[in-house]
């Protein structure tokens, strides 16, 4: 229950960072966060699929990034569809 509580805080700071970092802030921030915890999930199974080891760091910030890249691929892929 504790790890998916921390995932979904992971996800929701990763959909902020994401947000900014795709400049996407016409969503909405309830929308970046929500796609954000989606982005989490689709971090870790890209950098997985690929076999990408983030190493040499404490594990919280491995996610954060992973989940960050997964949650700006994802709001890529929203502002493709809203359009």
């Amino acid at each position: 229950m504790a790890n998916l509580i921390i995932s979904i805080i992971i996800g929701i700071l990763a959909g902020a960072l994401a947000g900014k970092l795709t400049n996407q802030s016409g969503n909405g921030c309830l929308i970046n966060l929500l796609l954000g915890v989606v982005g989490g999930f689709v971090g870790g199974w890209l950098f997985g699929t690929l076999g990408i080891n983030i190493g040499g760091i404490p594990s919280w910030a491995g996610a954060l990034i992973t989940a960050t890249v997964g949650a700006a691929l994802v709001l890529w892929i929203w502002s493709l569809i809203k359009k």
